[in-house]
């Protein structure tokens, strides 16, 4: 007679629900590129290079997604967007 031993595992795999919040920017024809890496820069602390790959982006499909996160701590940024002339929302 063989025994045989089952061996059964709990396995989550429930995910943690993350809720990060977007701050796009949309294209216009007043700001420069110079003025929309500059700000995204500044603002969003991007590296020259993904400040121009977010605003070639914006200028190509008309809106670009350049900074996800809790929503406090996007509010100030997105408002810092906007008064710097860009066109920009959270959502």
């Amino acid at each position: 007679m063989s025994t045989k031993e089952k061996i059964r595992e709990k396995v989550s795999t429930r995910e943690v629900p993350t809720f990060n919040n977007e701050i796009v920017v949309y294209n216009d024809d007043v700001n420069t590129f110079d003025h929309v890496i500059e700000t995204l820069i500044k603002v969003c602390e991007h590296t020259p290079e993904q400040a121009e790959q977010c605003s070639l982006i914006v200028h190509y499909n008309g809106k670009c997604t350049v900074k996800t996160g809790p929503l406090d701590k996007l509010k100030p940024q997105c408002t810092r967007l906007l008064q710097a002339g860009l066109s920009a929302e959270i959502i």
